[in-house]
């Protein structure tokens, strides 16, 4: 039997209208459909004829129960040596925090063609939902994104806070929900002023969107007070104010 092929498509922030053209028809000629719960999986109906597919959850939501990275892959693999067009949909984008280049390389190993679909990530889109552009002429001329899923303490990090506070610019910080307080904390004790425009945008591009304002200093208490749940996207950096002003 002839192989079938793999393609992982970017599947945007959260709206269904931000899968890109080339996702959905990759989406429309697939026989199997590995969804996260991030992006528009949810709303595959909407878009996609699924008769005759089979849409499989492998939803990994940070600190639950989730399918292993490593069964994910032994999923794609054993579908597309039945001769099977596999989509792996991945929320935002599958390099951008995605783990996608892990799944590449899980095809790769196994002799399978594997193909990617960037998406629009959430680490640019989600601000902008808000109001907030990550750069700005005359604010700043660059941002950072960061991944906030191991606090600054943790020894597995690699993020060099302390620079990432000199460096200016905006800071995009995803997954970085549990650590907020220490993340802040970090950035002020590198150097970032504490009144430093802030905002958190919990479920961006989605029905379910809701923004708070805050600073580097106070952040962290908004968030506890409002309840804010993954998925979030905070951003710190002036920014972040721009969007009470525009």
């Amino acid at each position: 039997m002839e192989n079938g092929h793999i393609t992982l498509v970017g599947g945007g922030p959260g709206a269904w209208d931000l899968l890109t053209v080339r996702g959905l028809r990759a989406l429309q000629a697939a026989d199997v459909i590995l969804a996260d719960h991030l992006g528009p999986a949810d709303q595959l109906a909407e878009f996609v004829d699924l008769a005759g597919k089979e849409v499989i959850d492998v939803a990994k939501l940070p600190y639950a129960r989730q399918v292993t990275q490593e069964r994910i892959n032994e999923l794609l693999v054993a579908y597309a040596r039945e001769g099977k067009h596999v989509v792996r949909l991945k929320g935002g984008d599958p390099y951008v925090f995605g783990r996608g280049f892990e799944e590449l390389q899980a095809c790769a190993a196994a002799g399978l063609e594997c193909s990617v679909v960037p998406g629009v990530t959430s680490a640019v889109s989600v601000p902008a939902s808000a109001g907030i552009p990550v750069t700005q002429r005359g604010v700043t001329h660059g941002f950072s994104v960061v991944t906030g899923h191991l606090s600054p303490q943790h020894p597995g990090s690699l993020v060099d806070w302390d620079a990432l506070a000199r460096l200016g610019g905006t800071i995009v910080v995803i997954m970085g929900v549990r650590n907020v307080r220490a993340i802040t904390q970090a950035l002020i004790d590198g150097g970032l002023r504490p009144e430093t425009p802030a905002a958190v945008i919990q479920d961006g591009e989605t029905t379910a969107q809701r923004v708070y304002f805050a600073d580097a200093a106070t952040l962290a208490d908004v968030m506890e007070r409002e309840g804010i749940t993954s998925p979030a996207v905070y951003v710190i950096g002036e920014v972040a104010g721009l969007a009470h002003a525009g």
